[in-house]
Formats: structure tokens, C-alpha cells, sequence
């Protein structure tokens, strides 16, 4: 009897362990298919750049920028916001230049090419920009155009990449324009409706 009980036992304890490894076990989702639900009207975006670098064309120097942003869908698939800028740039042979912007900006998500887990988007902005090299700092006049594309991970999060050109100009009588290209890698976060 001893034998019987100890042998069902371990049938059952067996069975068990067997109905565990058989369910299904969930894959983490990679994207999420949202539609236009995160870009409608009336809807918030907030996130930013986490890195963003650059190499310019007149001078060989290297940038890297933190760009929080926030804006509201004022239409389906248009978002108008600002976005504040903090880096540093390091200029070869020269002193690192520290560097601020404040940019109103307006984006707008192409319905052509769509998915219904990602979107290509256009974007520019115009503001001001600022920076400091050795005590003494400087305004300036700046602009960028960038493009990218929102790849959807769940209904409210999108991680971004993002290419574009940058100019700015300072306000002082002899200085020259910089311009050059970007790339960003970032993420935002849609709340809303």
C-alpha cells in the first residue's frame, strides 16, 4: 500500500510540474498596435532627446544635448509644444562650450506610411539659443528641421529616431552661423483620451 500511495503521489506531483511548463508563457511585446490613438486631438506628448550628437561642418567639433519636450495635438497628427536644451560641445584645440535652447516647436505625423504600430513624422523649430566658453556667453538665433520616426512599444510610449539640420547664429557683429547634422535617439510619452 505503501508503494501504491508513494507511486500515485509522484504521478500527481509529475503531472503538476508538467501542466506548469505547458501554459503558454507570454513574449514581452516589442510594439503595440495604436492606430492614431496617441495623435489625436486633444491629446498631450511630453519625453525628449536622452542623447542627442552632432558633428558640425565648419569647425571639427562634437556635440551631445539632453532636449526635454512637451506639446499638445492642437489637430489630428499636428502637435505644437516647446522644447528646452541643455549640452555640452567640444571643439578640437579649443575650450568645451556649454550650451542652452528654447525652442517653440511644431510636429506633424504623415498619414502616408503608417503602420499601425509606428509613424514618420516631420518637425521643426525656431528659438533661441545660448552658450558659454571660458565666463564670457553668448545669445543666438537658431533653427532645425529634423525627421524621424515614433515606434510604438505600448498605447502611450513611443520610442523615437530622429535625423535633422541644425543652424544657429550669434547676435554679435562678427560672428558667423553654425549649421551641421543631427541625429537623436529618444522617447515620448502620449497622455490623453
Amino acid at each position: 500500500m505503501k508503494k501504491f500511495v508513494f507511486i500515485f503521489c509522484t504521478c500527481l506531483f509529475s503531472m503538476s510540474i508538467n501542466a506548469q511548463l505547458s501554459e503558454n508563457i507570454s513574449i514581452p511585446e516589442l510594439s503595440k498596435k495604436v492606430g492614431n490613438t496617441p495623435i489625436k486631438k486633444g491629446n498631450w506628448i511630453v519625453g525628449g532627446a536622452l542623447g542627442s550628437t552632432g558633428y558640425s561642418f565648419e569647425e571639427e567639433s562634437f556635440n551631445i544635448n539632453i532636449t526635454p519636450r512637451a506639446g499638445y495635438f492642437i489637430s489630428n497628427g499636428v502637435a505644437v509644444g516647446l522644447e528646452i536644451g541643455a549640452g555640452l560641445q567640444t571643439v578640437k584645440g579649443g575650450d568645451n562650450i556649454w550650451n542652452y535652447k528654447v525652442m517653440p516647436f511644431a510636429r506633424y505625423y504623415f498619414p502616408e506610411g503608417a503602420s499601425e504600430t509606428g509613424r514618420f513624422f516631420g518637425q521643426g523649430a525656431i528659438g533661441i539659443s545660448g552658450a558659454e566658453v571660458g565666463g564670457k556667453s553668448d545669445t543666438s538665433f537658431a533653427f532645425n528641421v529634423n525627421a524621424g520616426y515614433s515606434h510604438f512599444v505600448s498605447r502611450n510610449i513611443a520610442l523615437e529616431a530622429i535625423v535633422g539640420y541644425n543652424y544657429s547664429k550669434s547676435n554679435q557683429s562678427n560672428a558667423s552661423a553654425h549649421n551641421g547634422l543631427g541625429v537623436s535617439l529618444g522617447f515620448q510619452i502620449f497622455l490623453g483620451k
